[in-house]
């Protein structure tokens, strides 16, 4: 018996396989959506009570940020989006197209997600509870209209309700925003 040999086999095997995996992973968690389609428009109530209809929102710059409260990646976002929606009133008040943050939180603990709205200082245009609707997370409505599979997850939409940035860095937003609003 050549155990070289066997080993080479079983070493290309676990090669192909990690690769195969890898790929598919990729494939999977990818947004469902890209840059230049049109935003799909859901209907869902806020944190205040109000029903929110992201058509609605046509006419200003959208940010959809998908979020948990027990994600740390997206803890860290916070800070910068708040950044972000601080800098952008600054330079440009009330006039013209606003930049709205729509935060979309996916979560099984309403009490968790409204403990991290606080402990951030969430001051965002609209914030959501998605809700998971069986023992998945993101087994939730809105997440499910966009394919969410992953968070952070973000959508920057334009004042058309078209998609214009996946996933897009605070930096990116910035730049989109101050070429957008000279």
């Amino acid at each position: 018996m050549n155990w070289n040999k066997i080993f080479n086999v079983l070493l290309w095997v676990a090669v192909v396989g990690v690769a195969g995996f890898t790929v598919g992973k990729y494939f999977f968690l990818k947004p469902k959506f890209i840059v230049g389609e049109e935003a799909p428009s859901f209907s869902a109530v806020t944190s205040g009570g109000e029903t929110l209809k992201l058509a609605d929102l046509k006419g200003n710059i959208v940010l959809l940020d998908f979020w948990g409260s027990w994600c740390g990646p997206c803890r860290m976002e916070n800070p910068k989006t708040n950044r972000l929606l601080k800098a952008f009133r600054e330079k440009h008040g009330n006039g013209g197209p606003a930049f709205l943050v729509v935060g979309i939180g996916i979560e099984e603990n309403e009490q968790s997600w409204q403990r991290a709205i606080a402990n951030d200082g969430l001051d965002w245009s609209y914030q959501i509870l998605d809700k998971a609707t069986s023992l998945r997370f993101f087994d939730s409505p809105v997440a499910n209209i966009y394919g969410v599979k992953q968070i952070p997850t973000k959508y920057l939409i334009n004042e058309k309700g078209i998609i214009v940035k996946v996933n897009p860095t605070a930096e990116e937003i910035e730049k989109y925003l101050d070429q957008h609003f000279r």
